[in-house]
């Protein structure tokens, strides 16, 4: 019988944990929109992230427009995946899995405008991928928007 109780409040701690990295530490916003619910502290360290994605493609668009791939490959590659390599757990934990989705596939695809960059791909192909990866931040910003939230407001 103990056993049955202890494999009922193993399974019950699963499910309630592959909830929460489903759903993340959210609630619906007054504007319509998922709100993440972060400490001041992650909510700055995400929006850091963000910033230099966006100074990525200024970078990149940059490069394109001077012909100068291999600055397009570096600075591309430097939000990469390799970018989101160190993410803190916790802060996972807190974050949707369509937002973690989202954040993924651009590191992904940052990856793959380096590698094109590097491998002759034309401007034209360039800013297609560009365009794509950047349909990717207007998804999450339209439907995410990060609050930073005190211990005594969670």
């Amino acid at each position: 019988m103990l056993s049955i109780a202890a494999i009922a409040l193993w399974l019950v701690t699963i499910a309630v944990a592959v909830f929460f990295f489903i759903r993340g530490h959210t609630r619906v916003a007054p504007d319509g929109r998922t709100a993440v619910l972060l400490a001041s502290d992650e909510r700055d360290l995400v929006l850091t992230e963000m910033r230099g994605m966006l100074e990525t493609v200024q970078v990149v668009v940059d490069g394109v427009k001077t012909g100068d791939m291999k600055q397009v490959a570096q600075a591309a590659r430097a939000s990469g995946a390799a970018a989101a390599a160190d993410v803190n757990p916790a802060l996972m934990a807190k974050l949707p899995l369509e937002f973690k989705q989202l954040g993924l596939s651009v590191h992904k695809r940052f990856d793959e405008i380096a590698t094109a960059a590097g491998s002759g791909a034309s401007s034209e192909q360039l800013l297609a991928s560009l365009s794509t990866q950047l349909s990717a931040c207007v998804a999450c910003h339209g439907s995410y928007r990060l609050d930073a939230v005190t211990p005594a407001t969670k």
